[in-house]
């Protein structure tokens, strides 16, 4: 099996023990992105709808990164921290899969890292 790992100064630097994506037999399987900015590593200013746009360029320069894009994704996870959030991340979320999107779960949870009101993960493929 071949693995490698990604990793790029365009998203946020890992928090903790993780890859932001590693590359496996044709897949990227990328970590949770959630709403900080990669140049400052803080949580950016803004609602739901400001932090599910930061999410998902962060998401983006990753699968950059790995040789892939979101047109490329075929599975997505998205962590709320309150369901009362999904119609304005929806909204957000169908501006960036606007063509034959992934398959996709979303939880809510209790609490997210840095108190994010949104985390996203993805499997693509190459």
């Amino acid at each position: 099996m071949s693995r490698t790992v990604v990793q790029t100064e365009s998203a946020p630097k890992a928090i903790g023990p993780y890859s932001q994506a590693i590359v496996a037999n044709g897949f990227v399987f990328c970590s949770g992105q959630i709403p900080l900015d990669p140049a400052t590593g803080a949580v950016i200013e803004g609602g739901i709808e400001a932090q599910t746009h930061q999410v998902l360029k962060n998401l983006s320069a990753v699968l950059q990164a790995a040789g892939a894009s979101l047109g490329q994704v075929v599975k997505t996870t998205v962590f709320l921290q309150s369901m009362g959030d999904f119609a304005a991340m929806n909204a957000v979320y169908a501006t960036y899969f606007t063509e034959n999107p992934p398959g996709r779960s979303t939880i809510e949870v209790a609490k997210l890292p840095r108190a994010a009101l949104v985390e996203v993960e993805a499997v693509a493929v190459l």
